[in-house]
């Protein structure tokens, strides 16, 4: 197959093209953000822990709180009828004696039930600091995610354009060269291997296996617009007068 040297030497530019392609749809695929965002999202479930387990104790202690405070209100309901029966003086001594006897024993049960709940009180305060810390935290992990889903879809966005924007240049220039020898280029491609090398310093640029002085010398003795297929990874090499073969003395165009 022929084409002509200048037609050949323009697949360089498509390869190159088709590598800063690649190199953007990796770039979008591997946004840092992306990777912020995983590890961000560790700290958040974190957090989301330490709230929901801080509401769980304020919830329990204020349960606990609950139940001293209706014990109290009745003790303290209990506590009046009996003293009201006393002061009345409208009953027995013994049952006098058996009123005094209850009264006395709400009183001390009030006073450690009294004791109890001032010491609840103090857990409450403390667990109750913690779930406001708790929140807080979550609050500010929440907002940093928000800003970096921001950041996230701006990266997303501009590396999605740089990838348009060289698809589109390189359907421009893919556009003058030969049909034929596109389709041998993209065909190298589409099986995932390179579809054109620049023959350099005894290696093809595709494979960047060594050329040995037998095909080197055919190589160079090849005509300009002649379409030369490595042996060995089957990519269109492209010769220009920077290629350094046998007999190349001044640079051909």
């Amino acid at each position: 197959m022929k084409a002509p040297a200048a037609q050949q030497r323009l697949l360089l530019d498509l390869a190159e093209l088709d590598a800063d392609i690649a190199k953007a749809q990796h770039a979008r695929k591997n946004l840092p953000e992306d990777a912020e965002l995983a590890e961000l999202a560790t700290a958040l479930e974190a957090a989301r822990d330490d709230v929901a387990r801080s509401r769980v104790a304020v919830d329990d202690l204020q349960a606990v709180y609950d139940k001293i405070d209706a014990e109290l209100t009745g003790m303290a309901e209990h506590a009046a009828r009996d003293q009201a029966a006393i002061d009345a003086g409208t009953v027995g001594h013994k049952a006098l004696t058996e009123l005094q006897h209850e009264l006395d024993h709400l009183i001390r049960r009030r006073d450690d039930l009294e004791a109890e709940m001032l010491e609840l009180m103090e857990q409450q305060e403390a667990t109750g600091t913690e779930a406001d810390r708790a929140e807080a935290a979550l609050l500010v992990l929440t907002e940093k995610e928000l800003d970096l889903v921001a950041q996230r879809d701006s990266s997303a966005a501009a590396a999605e354009q740089k990838v348009a924007d060289i698809t589109d240049r390189r359907g421009s220039l893919a556009a003058t060269i030969d049909g034929p020898l596109v389709a041998i280029y993209d065909g190298l491609r589409g099986r995932g291997q390179v579809g054109a090398g620049l023959v350099q310093a005894r290696r093809c640029g595709a494979c960047r296996m060594e050329l040995d002085p037998r095909t080197l010398s055919r190589i160079a003795a090849a005509d300009e617009d002649e379409v030369l297929r490595c042996e060995e990874c089957g990519a269109i090499m492209v010769r220009t007068n920077h290629s350094g073969l046998p007999g190349q003395g001044r640079p051909r165009e």
